[in-house]
């Protein structure tokens, strides 16, 4: 098992969205080391989900599907 960290700016998408929707897929992502680690995940892999912005924080835990 790998922990990846995922950068996500809540007023686009929050931890909040991602568990109202269960599940969700990166995309949109450009820069080239994000887009190699998202495609090096595996199922069961850790996803430290952490909002950027203003109140910058780790906000909670996702597992890749």
């Amino acid at each position: 098992m790998a922990y990846f960290l995922a950068k996500t700016e809540p007023q686009k998408y929050s931890i909040d969205d991602l568990k109202r929707d269960g599940t969700a897929e990166w995309d949109g992502v450009r820069n080239p080391a994000a887009v190699n680690a998202i495609k090096t995940m595996k199922p069961g892999d850790t996803v430290i989900i952490y909002h950027s912005h203003r109140d910058a924080a780790v906000v909670g835990l996702a597992h890749a599907r």
